[in-house]
This record gives structure tokens, sequence and C-alpha cells, in this order.
């Protein structure tokens, strides 16, 4: 099971809170901190992107996709 990070949706000026959670891949995102029961929302991060070498896969790291940035070198 996947972990995802979530954080609140604060209505004041407040800093949103991060957390983390562990859902099924087919679990539909929350909306709701399971606790405090405010706003929440999933967050996108970037990650480990893979790139074809010849014939084997090579690690790359980088901030991964994203506006104007894909993570691969070719955008």
């Amino acid at each position: 099971m996947p972990t995802y990070v979530y954080e609140t949706l604060p209505t004041d000026a407040s800093s949103p809170e991060r957390f983390e959670i562990r859902q099924g891949m087919n679990d539909a995102p929350l909306e709701m901190h399971p606790e405090r029961h405010v706003p929440i929302r999933r967050v996108i991060s970037g990650g480990m992107g893979m790139v074809a070498s010849g014939d084997r896969a090579l690690p790359v790291p980088g901030p991964g996709c994203g506006p104007g940035n894909c993570g691969c070198g070719r955008f």
C-alpha cells in the first residue's frame, strides 16, 4: 500500500499542516482530515524518474513532472 502526502487547507492565515496516510491505489483521495475534520488535499510531489539508456533503464534524480519540467530532460 503506498503512502500519500496530504496537507490541510487553512481558512485563515495559518500555514498548512502536512501529514502522510497509507491508502490503496484504488482508494479515492481523502477530502477531510481523519482526526481534525478539516478540509485537506493530496500533495503531488516529484520523485525519481527512469530514463532508458540502450537496453536498460537508469534512475534519474530530479523534480519529477510539473509545469514546464517533466524531469526527463527533453521538454
